[in-house]
């Protein structure tokens, strides 16, 4: 596979540029989105995206975009407003990431691998597919885009598996805005790497580019039931992570963090340097900082509920000023709230089932509104009565989860619903109809 190469001083330069904007705008789900990214909502949102896997029988049976009315103020408050199905029919619709100027929103395809780009800045309230990535495991090697981390006018896209064998060995995809590649990086595989990937979470101000590992395609996209019995299938999950120089987009240093860490996390609050992670297999906190001599380490610090019953943490979502993070564990059905005071001790302050599986969770920048959604994979996914799918609001006042709407996925045949992204309609006053009505 050929490695196209983008010059260091152009990285640097781009990483320099933003450098101070993105420990200013540095934000969340709104707390979990790339430092890069402007035009945060830090106010009431007006729209939940929710990136939605198609299931044959069910409605179009079309992977699709979807769009609910999330402010309570609205006469369609917590109601479907709008739904984009892509073509290519079910690809395993996974996860989804904002360009840095917030006007397109990019989602991928673990199974065929295809990016769907969607203009979300020309109406906010009806997003519109204006472009189609199809060649990526061509032009890569890589397959399954998971991440897509926005860059200062690029995007990241993490690869899950690769076109060879299908397995964990893969790599990171950097595209214009315009959707052209214009590097490819490999997963390291020497010094400890096992050459796996998942998520993509940048620190600007330590250039620090941090990655997360998880499975090939193989695993991923197999019966869960029939996976947890093969032992060998199940020796084939990612165990690190890896700092990797920012500038110069070089892995630094392999760190061991046994158990599939997933979501990565940094701290948001001034001075911080840490991030954190959850092990989806060992059920564990862990902590990314570097020690008193300045060398990145990885640190088990906590536990999630009972590791002996697998409850499967899956996302986490961390609070604006890094004091408090949410982790949805998928088996048990159950949120819970961590105090990270002192992220070297977390305490479980708070849990509830709030459904029979859960998988994604987000909140608004100031924490008080949290949403979840309801499926993992396809094939992983609960079957029967367990089998619900939804996206559920919830109003937070620090102590309780209090429900404040629900949208039936399977009763509106929407299909099954997995990662969810904020909108407002001010994004459409903020860039002009002109600015955003076809990629440029």
């Amino acid at each position: 596979m050929r490695r196209i190469r983008v010059g260091k001083k152009f990285l640097g330069a781009i990483v320099g540029i933003v450098a101070l904007v993105g420990a200013l705008e540095a934000g969340a789900d709104e707390t979990c989105n790339s430092p890069y990214m402007g035009n945060l909502i830090k106010g009431q949102e007006d729209y939940l995206y929710v990136w939605a896997l198609g299931v044959k029988g069910s409605g179009d049976g079309a992977d699709k975009l979807v769009t609910i009315d999330v402010n309570p103020a609205s006469s369609r408050y917590g109601k479907v407003i709008h739904k984009v199905p892509v073509g290519g029919g079910r690809g395993e619709a996974h996860h989804m990431g904002f360009t840095d100027d917030r006007r397109f929103l990019w989602a991928g395809g673990l199974d065929n691998s295809r990016i769907s780009i969607f203009d979300v800045g020309s109406d906010p309230a009806r997003p519109k597919l204006v472009q189609t990535i199809a060649n990526m495991p061509a032009k890569t090697g890589f397959v399954g885009p998971h991440t897509f981390y926005a860059m200062p006018g690029r995007m990241l896209v993490q690869g899950l598996s690769n076109t060879k064998d299908g397995g964990g060995v893969t790599g990171m995809a950097l595209y214009s805005n315009k959707g052209e590649l214009i590097a490819t990086y490999p997963m390291p595989t020497t010094d400890g790497g096992d050459g796996y990937g998942y998520d993509v979470a940048i620190n600007p101000q330590k250039n620090v580019l941090l990655t997360s590992s998880f499975t090939g395609r193989k695993n991923y996209m197999r019966n869960l039931g029939d996976l947890v019995k093969d032992a060998e299938a199940m020796k084939r999950f990612g165990n690190t992570m890896v700092i990797w120089d920012l500038k110069a987009m070089k892995p630094r240093k392999v760190l061991s963090v046994p158990g599939a860490p997933l979501e990565i996390r940094w701290s948001l609050k001034d001075g911080d340097s840490w991030a954190i992670t959850a092990s989806a297999l060992t059920s564990k906190l862990w902590l990314v900082k570097p020690d008193a001599s300045g060398e990145w380490q990885a640190k088990e610090v906590g536990v999630i509920g009972d590791p002996a019953k697998i409850p499967l943490p899956v996302d986490i979502s961390i609070n604006k000023d890094g004091t408090g993070l949410w982790v949805n564990t998928f088996m048990d059905g159950k949120t819970r709230y961590f105090d990270l005071s002192n992220p070297e001790q977390p305490k479980q302050t708070y849990e509830r089932v709030t459904g029979k599986q859960v998988n994604m969770i987000s909140q608004s920048w100031d924490g008080t509104r949290v949403y979840i959604a309801s499926s993992l994979l396809a094939n992983w996914d609960k079957a029967g009565a367990d089998d619900e799918q939804f996206v559920r609001g919830f109003r937070w006042d620090g102590k309780e989860l209090t429900p404040a709407f629900e949208v039936d996925f399977n009763k509106e045949k929407l299909g099954r619903a997995h990662h969810m992204k904020l909108g407002s309609k001010t994004m459409k006053a903020a860039y002009g109809l002109e600015r955003t009505a076809n990629l440029r």
